[in-house]
């Protein structure tokens, strides 16, 4: 690793000479940031005699702190007291309807399509938990069923229970934007587009959505051992309900106190298409002993057989790892597009087998232990 954000640190200067006189220039000590670190300098001096002269040569040591940042205060706390999570709270046919706070496009301009987090306001009358969704219903008539409203889209709720505001009132969406674009032409159908993806990422501040739930259990945050570890896996959209997870353990100051061990998996396609990057890098700063965060990007990166990178080969690449923190209890979350799944159970089966164990009987112990939750759309 390199030190390009290491700065120039002057330091006093000592001089000596024959009659043993000695003078001080000025000293002018910094901080500086290494590794992303802040490192304080403090001085010696290592004094030598030589042929009766006083030479003293400046030492620069460095005390190091920890450039961590304070939790984050949320409200209302009696949003930690439900013991059951809520559920079904809308209907389809009575939904609530909230108000956009915000959208925001999460990815560079090479990313491969349009994806944008999507603030919704509640008003608190709304509550879920990490690792629920939302369904939502875009406006207009559902063109199959003419008088009738479209379908309800179910996303994964992309933020804890008290918001990107942290009061309790909002909640947010991470959505790809569906397009589709005709094999033969090349160009795009607009007729074909996802309705609601397209509704939502189009969608302004002010403007009305109507919301059911929320629903879920799969992905409930296991909270009753504060210091367990949980290996997350996703690809793109798919990290939603991690970031939700990570906000809770890292960012809020919260009842629930984190002292375990959270491992991030995500696959994309490129770096531009990389999804909450800034957020999980800085829990890396700020948590290096209870944080990891792997990424495999399929068009930048290749495998160890020269092929593209799918989260698959990052799960083989740490794979003793992961097999003994699964043996030790770690929890293990998929969430992404369902093709992901084949690929990773054969994985996962092919290291089972190369160390002597049966999966199906691995697969089976890990579901009675509640330690397998798969949640893929």
């Amino acid at each position: 690793m390199t030190h390009a954000g290491v700065s120039k640190v002057q330091v006093g200067a000592f001089h000596g000479g024959s009659d043993y006189s000695m003078r001080r220039s000025t000293l002018e000590p910094s901080s500086t940031r290494i590794h992303n670190r802040i490192w304080t300098p403090c001085l010696k001096s290592d004094f030598k005699f030589k042929n009766l002269q006083l030479r003293a040569r400046p030492m620069v040591c460095y005390s190091v702190k920890q450039a961590t940042t304070p939790k984050v205060p949320v409200s209302p706390l009696e949003l930690e007291q439900a013991k059951n999570p809520p559920m079904h709270l809308y209907k389809n046919k009575e939904p609530y309807v909230g108000t956009i706070a915000s959208v925001e496009r999460l990815v560079g301009p090479n990313a491969t399509g349009e994806t944008c987090h999507i603030v919704i306001d509640h008003g608190g009358n709304v509550p879920y938990w990490e690792g629920q969704s939302y369904g939502i219903i875009p406006p207009g008539e559902n063109p199959k069923k003419p008088g009738a409203p479209h379908n309800v889209r179910l996303y994964s709720i992309a933020s804890t229970r008290y918001g990107d505001f942290f009061d309790g009132k909002t909640a947010s969406l991470c959505v790809r934007r569906a397009v589709y674009y005709d094999p033969e032409t090349g160009k795009e159908d607009p007729s074909k587009n996802g309705i609601c993806s397209n509704f939502l990422c189009n969608s302004k501040p002010g403007d009305k959505v109507q919301i059911t739930g929320p629903s879920g259990k799969i992905l409930l945050l296991p909270e009753e051992d504060s210091n367990a570890t949980h290996i997350m896996i996703a690809t793109g959209t798919g990290v939603a309900p991690y970031r939700g997870y990570l906000r809770r353990m890292f960012m809020e100051n919260v009842s629930f106190k984190f002292g375990g061990f959270a491992w991030l998996f995500l696959g994309v396609a490129n770096t531009d298409s990389l999804l909450y990057d800034h957020e999980f890098n800085k829990y890396l700063i700020d948590y290096p002993d209870n944080f990891r965060y792997d990424k495999a990007l399929s068009r930048e990166q290749k495998n160890k057989k020269g092929g593209k990178m799918y989260v698959q080969d990052k799960i083989e690449e740490y794979s003793d790892e992961i097999f003994k923190l699964l043996d030790n209890g770690a929890h293990i979350y998929f969430c992404g597009l369902k093709g992901m799944m084949p690929g990773i159970q054969d994985t996962l089966k092919r290291v089972a087998e190369e160390r002597g164990e049966s999966w199906d009987a691995k697969l089976s112990q890990l579901k009675k232990n509640k330690q397998w939750h798969v949640e893929v759309y």
